[in-house]
């Protein structure tokens, strides 16, 4: 791929960074000036960390990136240095500069080192939530049940389920109740080679009254995922957040763009107009239906109980517990749970 793809100057936004990331595939990106010049690198962490401390997605790269960055001069480093460097500091990617300092050369992890061997594995169990009706997806759910709903040639749960696994995700938990004979009877034809176990609920419970049945089991922390969204993320950067912030839940949250296709009209006190402002745009954070909890959060969920995530968290914060947010961009995940987004998900996952 060409360096340029990797390549943003700092009039770019921090959306532009976020959707060039996501395009195509890369964790930094580097920042130069209007002359071409190196000023630092961007990486998904210094995203969400600008993102969390209230910058605006519209705001420049240069108030984002890292400008005290690592960066080496061409012909004047060694790739026995390179190796160390990388090795000691955890760097994704180094710029490579000419005298003028210009970019003429990006060396990423990946060009060193296999990189199966630098990802971390998830050793955390995952919990999907797999027992609603999915009412939003019928008549397929008059017959199906919705983690079943096939995209291309995989279902629903088998994406969502190889995500994890692709980060070494081992040992997973069903919270099944409607249709629940379908769901298993098609993994016990699957025979899928990592742990598969299943949590009943003899009553619908909500997306986390099927939790309080894990309570007895020994985890510090667990996974749990809605059944009606796929994620592109870095499963492994999400759980050392939640980890070393410790928080009792670390909320997935998307960037999400809304434009009023309308103009805005903006009073002064005396009630008469001040302006018009021509469709405008506003950001918000939204929950994607991904969540890290730990075993104090799991504690609080009242057995055989309805009781839905977000009023768990309602909970925690009116304890004054930490729940903590892990910004991810609108394009690395997809609510299939609604036609609409289901059939843009067909498209793409076909496509490629």
């Amino acid at each position: 791929m060409s360096i340029k793809l990797q390549i943003l100057k700092e009039s770019h936004s921090v959306r532009d960074a976020m959707k060039l990331a996501s395009k195509h595939g890369k964790k930094s990106l580097v920042v130069v000036n209007d002359s071409e010049k190196y000023i630092g690198i961007l990486s998904d962490g210094d995203i969400r960390r600008f993102i969390l401390s209230g910058g605006n997605l519209d705001s420049k790269v240069i108030d984002a990136c890292n400008k005290n960055s690592f960066f080496v001069f061409e012909k004047k480093y060694k790739k026995e240095d390179i190796k160390d460097i990388f090795m000691k500091e955890e760097f994704d990617l180094i710029a490579v500069l000419d005298k003028n300092k210009k970019v003429v050369n990006l060396i990423e992890f990946r060009d060193v080192f296999d990189t199966s061997k630098k990802r971390k594995k998830i050793d955390l169990p995952i919990v999907i939530m797999a027992g609603g009706k999915g009412t939003r997806l019928a008549p397929f759910t008059d017959v199906l049940p919705k983690p079943l709903i096939p995209i291309g040639d995989k279902t629903i749960i088998e994406r969502i389920i190889d995500t994890f696994v692709e980060f070494g995700g081992n040992e997973f938990f069903l919270s099944i109740n409607f249709k629940s004979k379908i769901i298993k009877a098609f993994f016990e034809e699957l025979n899928p080679k990592y742990s598969l176990k299943y949590i009943l609920e003899d009553k619908p419970l909500g997306t986390a009254g099927s939790l309080s049945l894990l309570k007895k089991n020994k985890f510090n922390n667990i996974i749990v995922c809605n059944c009606d969204v796929l994620f592109q993320i870095d499963c492994t950067a999400l759980i050392e957040q939640h980890i070393s912030s410790n928080s009792d839940i670390t909320l997935v949250a998307s960037t999400k763009e809304v434009m009023v296709p309308y103009g805005n009209c903006k009073l002064n006190k005396d009630g008469t107009l001040k302006e018009i402002k021509e469709k405008p745009k506003f950001d918000f954070l939204i929950n994607a239906g991904l969540y890290v909890l730990n075993k104090k959060a799991l504690n609080l969920i009242p057995e055989n109980q309805y009781m839905d995530i977000t009023t768990l968290i309602t909970h925690l914060l009116k304890k004054n517990k930490k729940v903590s947010i892990f910004p991810i961009n609108e394009e690395q995940w997809v609510d299939i749970g609604q036609w609409q987004e289901y059939r843009s998900a067909v498209q793409k996952l076909t496509d490629e």
